[in-house]
């Protein structure tokens, strides 16, 4: 194995997965549209609520941050979570309930119509995620789930934005792209100027 080789490999296909990403005319104007709706649903009081498993579930974590501390300039904080970050309440839901009501019941706990919900599932297969979204639909949230190039069956419950790959590196890589293309865009949306760099 050629370690410098390898690397190169890598670097390359992020960068291919990211111009696929680049030339989807469809999938930047479903973000576009995704900035939208987190602004408004933070202007009438609402928040922003993220939900994944693994690498997603600090994923989850790392964009829900940006929210309520800063992205690009110093502001007042904006509205938003993270499911499942209360142990003591993955431990009793999961115990109780099963591991797939983990996000679901929180959700159903925490969540207010108008509220916007991100899961995020590199498969899109996740059984935990499945039925948060499920819950969202019935607290009629705005739901868009990131995931990977198939969607898996979360397609089938909500809007998804496909990240153009079927490899979980990839995939998580644009994830984090969007992710903090989203934050940025609702920044610099919510207190009308442009964000710094």
């Amino acid at each position: 194995m050629n370690p410098f080789a390898l690397i190169v490999r890598e670097i390359e296909d992020s960068i291919a997965a990211k111009q696929k990403l680049l030339r989807d005319a469809g999938l930047v104007a479903q973000l576009a549209k995704l900035a939208q709706d987190c602004h408004d649903s933070l202007r009438a009081g609402g928040k922003v609520i993220f939900a994944g498993n693994g690498g997603s579930f600090a994923d989850a974590q790392h964009l829900s941050a940006e929210f309520v501390s800063r992205f690009k300039f110093d502001r007042a904080p904006l509205a938003s979570l993270a499911l499942a970050t209360n142990s003591s309440a993955i431990s009793a839901i999961g115990n109780d309930y099963g591991y797939d009501q983990v996000f679901s019941r929180e959700l159903e706990a925490v969540a207010r119509p108008g509220d916007v919900f991100i899961p995020i599932t590199t498969s899109g297969n996740s059984p935990n995620v499945l039925q948060a979204i499920k819950m969202a639909r019935r607290l009629e949230l705005r739901t868009v789930c990131l995931t990977g190039e198939t969607g898996g069956a979360a397609k089938e419950l909500c809007e998804c934005l496909r990240m153009p790959s079927r490899e979980t590196a990839r995939i998580q890589e644009c994830h984090i792209l969007v992710g903090h293309i989203l934050c940025g865009l609702v920044e610099s949306m919510y207190f009308e100027r442009e964000g710094a760099r």
